[in-house]
């Protein structure tokens, strides 16, 4: 009886192929735009991660000041650090394995007639070993050239191909501003970040070169630090803060004027932004489901209306209310279960569309696919039962009489 009922629906909604398209439009709508949003968010979660894994979990970023918001923010004021800082924490914790001074400008590169914007670091050869940046071409710094602030870089990949094309750049020189430094290496490709920069697009000098042909002072806001294997990230956290304090002369209960931030920090932060614009980003494209649901309820209505004299012959033969109400709520269910099911296919095809648009990882949400091919059954359910209702509760004679 059941599977009688069903074929009878699916022959109702064939008839009118075209209303009954425009019918779970709405509904198809929803469920692909629901899917697509949660694919896409948890594609740049998973991009996020990689990111930081890529970091290295066991690194930590300290800067001046407390990273906050508002007027009452001190990163700016805050002392900033020096070179002797960073020594001292090298040498007074066991925690740490390394640490690196770290500046940046965003200046213009210049080989022969190629011109080429780009970001330039100065920092030390513990830069590439706390964030394991391997150099593919020629070498790093040698000690004697960071102390004596030599005019000597390595190139980020992006450059290099920038510059050089597919010539060798190591042994070349290229000017910086007006800085003329000798490329003695180039970095492993590391590809794009999250948030789509280009993490090859740079270039690094020594730090003390930096900061006296460029910067033009020494002062550093922002260190990276490497934990030491066999420590946790929070006990190198605790040692950190304990040894600055002291080294700042900051009394018991005065206010860091330092911040200490983890990747596992960062990368929750930054995922727990993700996860909140998708499900804005979520609900808002649900909505569409309930306004799928009002059309569905709609059309049936004047289904309802067009069939009354259908509807009085069954019942004049014999048909209970019951069974008219099982016919009009399996129509409704059908149609939006077959809007559930190419919003899915749609949903699931854009997702990959835009992870492979945004290059990020396309990550399958069995839950969410389920979740939201459910909801659009249920809309129909929903919506589908006051007009299966009218439709049951109509007088036989009134509809022959239609």
């Amino acid at each position: 009886m059941f599977w009688e009922t069903v074929k009878l629906a699916v022959q109702a909604i064939l008839r009118n192929p075209m209303r009954s398209f425009l019918t779970v439009l709405g509904v198809v709508i929803g469920v692909a735009a629901v899917i697509t949003m949660v694919t896409l968010g948890r594609g740049s979660t998973a991009q996020v991660t990689e990111d930081i894994e890529k970091l290295g979990a066991n690194l930590l970023m300290l800067t001046p000041g407390q990273a906050r918001f508002g007027p009452s923010a001190n990163t700016n004021t805050a002392r900033a650090f020096d070179e002797r800082d960073i020594d001292t924490i090298i040498d007074q914790l066991a925690s740490v394995e390394t640490a690196a001074p770290t500046t940046s400008s965003s200046m213009v590169a210049v080989f022969g007639n190629v011109n080429y914007r780009t970001q330039v670091t100065g920092t030390t050869m513990n830069y590439l070993q706390a964030t394991d940046w391997a150099i593919t071409q020629g070498r790093g710094f040698t000690r004697a050239e960071e102390d004596s602030g030599k005019q000597v870089c390595i190139l980020g990949d992006t450059l290099r191909a920038e510059l050089f094309g597919s010539a060798d750049a190591v042994g070349e020189t290229i000017r910086l501003g007006t800085l003329s430094c000798n490329v003695v290496g180039v970095l492993e490709a590391k590809g794009a970040s999250s948030f789509g920069t280009d993490q090859d697009d740079i270039v690094i000098v020594p730090f003390r070169t930096f900061a006296r042909r460029i910067a033009g002072t020494s002062d550093v806001r922002l260190v990276f630090i490497a934990v030491r294997d066999g420590f946790s990230t929070d006990r190198a956290t605790d040692d950190l803060t304990a040894l600055l304090r002291e080294m700042r002369r900051i009394g018991p209960g005065e206010e860091d004027d330092f911040s200490i931030r983890g990747m596992e920090e960062m990368a929750s932060m930054l995922t727990g932004i993700t996860d909140v614009l998708t499900g804005l980003l979520s609900t808002v494209a649900a909505v569409s489901l309930l306004v799928g649901g009002i059309g569905i309820m709609n059309i049936m209505l004047v289904s309802v209306t067009e069939r009354t004299r259908e509807i009085g012959i069954r019942m004049a033969v014999g048909a209970q209310a019951r069974q008219v109400l099982m016919q009009f709520m399996v129509e409704a269910v059908v149609l939006s279960g077959l809007g559930g099911v190419i919003g899915v296919v749609l949903g699931l095809a854009f997702g990959a569309l835009g992870s492979n648009m945004l290059n990020v990882p396309f990550v399958i949400d069995p839950q969410i696919v389920l979740i939201a091919f459910a909801f659009s059954v249920l809309v129909g359910v929903v919506f589908g039962y006051f007009p299966a209702r009218r439709a049951a509760q109509m007088d036989p004679i009134e509809a022959l009489r239609h």
